[in-house]
């Protein structure tokens, strides 16, 4: 699994580490039985949101190999629906929602759960002062130095939410999604998001502090 290259910054201006490889899909543009016309029309849509989409897929998915699997089934899935997709007003939330649906129906399918570490988009150091502010109604995207304080302790937790979770808390506090974007993604209504980001947020909370305090404890007992 390949990550030794920093990608574009995403929204939230903060550098994904991680390769973002578009040769394979571009391969299966290559060979998609398409007339030669509308197979350049399906080119010029898709594209320039490949970058956008790997790294979308890699956040889901948190290996570089199945990121690029899902990205590739989802164009091989498309390709036939060109007139669809040229009738999209919002082209990027739409293939967005796309790719989330995927990425669910094959967690389904094989009955198990995305894993990734979250140190894997972010330096950490610590992460107690970030822990107040999850308590907030809308906290709205990390800056870059909230970021950096979050901890290895984070992976652990991260780790253990639902994939839709997850997702959830990626798109919102780490890209920078607004809340109305993320329910059009996710295809729910905005209250649904709205009241799935506070019972995350919680719940994060709640376990980062479960998993601090045995080491706050041990620091006291050694003072």
């Amino acid at each position: 699994m390949v990550r030794s290259v920093t990608a574009t910054a995403g929204r939230s201006g903060i550098d994904l580490p991680l390769q973002l490889r578009t040769t394979r899909v571009v391969t299966v543009l290559s060979i998609l039985s398409f007339k030669p016309g509308k197979k350049r029309r399906f080119e010029i849509l898709i594209q320039p949101h490949l970058e956008p989409m790997y790294r979308f897929a890699f956040r889901l998915a948190g290996q570089q190999q199945d990121a690029e699997d899902l990205v590739q089934d989802v164009v091989v899935k498309l390709y036939p629906r060109l007139e669809e997709l040229e009738a999209v007003d919002q082209l990027r939330p739409w293939l967005n929602r796309v790719l989330y649906r995927h990425f669910i129906d094959q967690l389904r399918r094989k009955g198990r759960q995305g894993d990734r570490p979250m140190s894997e988009l972010v330096e950490a150091d610590s992460q107690a002062d970030w822990l107040d502010s999850l308590d907030a109604e809308d906290t709205g995207p990390m800056a870059l130095l909230e970021l950096e304080r979050l901890g290895p302790e984070l992976d652990r937790v991260i780790a253990t939410l639902e994939p839709d979770q997850r997702t959830l808390l990626l798109l919102h506090d780490v890209d920078g999604w607004r809340q109305d974007e993320i329910a059009e993604i996710l295809d729910i209504p905005l209250g649904t998001v709205k009241s799935r980001l506070h019972r995350v947020r919680a719940a994060l909370r709640k376990k980062l502090l479960q998993q601090l305090e045995p080491t706050a404890s041990a620091g006291r007992v050694e003072n």
